[in-house]
């Protein structure tokens, strides 16, 4: 054999090597605890009231009749086991189409859990220390200002230097001091973004979340880090730094490391094309009726047409029911689902702990590094879950649930904008906690 072909086979076999060795590290490892997947069962099988699931089906049924909701689709699973999936109503009232349950719904802020998600396992792998300031891996963060002065005659601004840099924490906690443009609650914020190009959200436009991030980057803070919550794009942030940590794009991360492994099939971005068809209106009332949502600031067909290229950490994926209830059973699991750990249960713990002290809300909840968590006060107020129960939802009217001590999960989808005098949220909640029948 020449030289030259040994040169040749012997670079080829390294290439490999390295390929499957990075596919190697890059898999998430297997668990010697393997929880079962998660499939249907009956309710008595796991200790949970037939007669009383009656109650759910009532108040959505008379939800969808009352005309505060066009339509729903509703999960309840206990230790693992899907013993409540239904749907109720129209997905789509131009089309007639009724719901059904494996109906895909666009999540957006319950993206903010999947992406956290994606940054602690970086963690788990000692590629940064949380409280690194995000300047170390994002420079453009470097030295950042706080605004001072506004003047709405031409949005001008002046800022002064911040008192410390924002952490990587700060963004998973919302602490950070970026506000969220359009939605801002700080009308100069809205202003100041807007003028700046920030996307916030969801698009069809041809942008990237690192071109996004670079130019949230530059804008000012609302407050110096750590010193208030104030629910902003961190997490879109925390986006482009996992693809930054990575070398992937984000989506590709996502459906590599988290998606694929727990069988997250209905989970995207931008929908396959054989998915689009079972993508849920966004509906809201006109003159007493339901009707489709125009396009305002966004196009609500972004999860099935425009350029895909923005992977918004914040709000950016759809999902089903189901895709979610695999998600959050992770969690309760401790990390791991079907063999495949995820997370390890001790970084769970630190997640689920409070991390703004008592920055958020009214001392019901406290914010962790993911999700809102039920605190013994809001254990009081009843009708929330047992301590500990982990909580968020969407802007388009999604919402979900997860009590570790019952082994519960909650999960309700609607896609509605504006005022409908929908009840649906706190009722499911509060009845989904009597079911218990053990």
């Amino acid at each position: 054999m020449l030289a030259s072909q040994k040169k040749t086979i012997m670079k080829t076999f390294l290439t490999l090597l390295f390929a499957v060795t990075a596919c190697m590290l890059n898999a998430q490892t297997q668990s010697h605890k393997k929880s079962p997947p998660v499939l249907e069962a009956s309710p008595s099988s796991v200790g949970i009231s037939e007669d009383r699931l009656k109650w759910i089906d009532a108040m959505l049924e008379k939800s969808v009749a009352d005309g505060e909701i066009p339509g729903a689709v509703a999960l309840i699973a206990r230790n693992g086991k899907i013993i409540y999936h239904k749907a109720f109503g129209i997905a789509d009232v131009e089309k007639g189409r009724a719901q059904q349950r494996d109906d895909i719904f666009r999540i957006a802020s319950q993206t903010k859990a999947i992406t956290s998600t994606a940054v602690m396992m970086l963690w788990e792998e000692g590629k940064f220390q949380l409280d690194d300031p995000i300047s170390k891996y994002i420079p453009e963060f470097k030295n950042p200002q706080v605004l001072q002065s506004f003047r709405y005659a031409d949005t001008g601004f002046t800022a002064r230097p911040a008192n410390k840099e924002i952490t990587i924490r700060h963004l998973l906690t919302h602490t950070s001091g970026i506000g969220y443009g359009v939605i801002d609650g700080d009308e100069r914020m809205k202003l100041i973004y807007e003028k700046a190009g920030t996307t916030d959200l969801f698009t069809t436009k041809d942008v990237s979340i690192g071109d996004v991030v670079k130019k949230l980057a530059k804008l000012p803070l609302h407050h110096d880090p750590g010193e208030k919550f104030t629910y902003s794009m961190g997490l879109d942030v925390l986006g482009y730094f996992v693809e930054v940590i990575s070398g992937v794009p984000f989506d590709q991360f996502l459906r590599e490391r988290l998606f694929d492994p727990l069988g997250m099939d209905d989970t995207w971005f931008y929908l396959p094309n054989d998915k689009a068809e079972r993508l849920v209106a966004i509906q809201h009332k006109e003159k007493g009726k339901w009707a489709n949502y125009p396009i305002t600031f966004y196009d609500t067909d972004y999860p099935i047409k425009g350029a895909r290229t923005f992977f918004s950490g914040g709000a950016g994926l759809s999902s089903t029911a189901k895709d979610y209830a695999i998600f959050l059973q992770m969690y309760l699991n401790g990390g791991e689902l079907n063999g495949v750990r995820i997370l390890s249960r001790t970084t769970i713990a630190s997640m689920m702990a409070n991390q703004t002290g008592n920055l958020f809300g009214d001392g019901d909840q406290y914010y962790g590094l993911a999700f809102g968590v039920l605190s013994p006060q809001g254990v009081a107020k009843g009708g929330l879950g047992s301590e500990g129960t982990f909580v968020w939802g969407g802007y388009f009217n999604t919402q979900y649930f997860a009590d570790p001590k019952e082994h519960v999960i909650g999960i309700i989808m609607k896609q509605t904008q504006g005022s409908t005098g929908d009840q649906t949220a706190w009722k499911f909640r509060q009845l989904v906690g009597t079911l218990m029948d053990d």
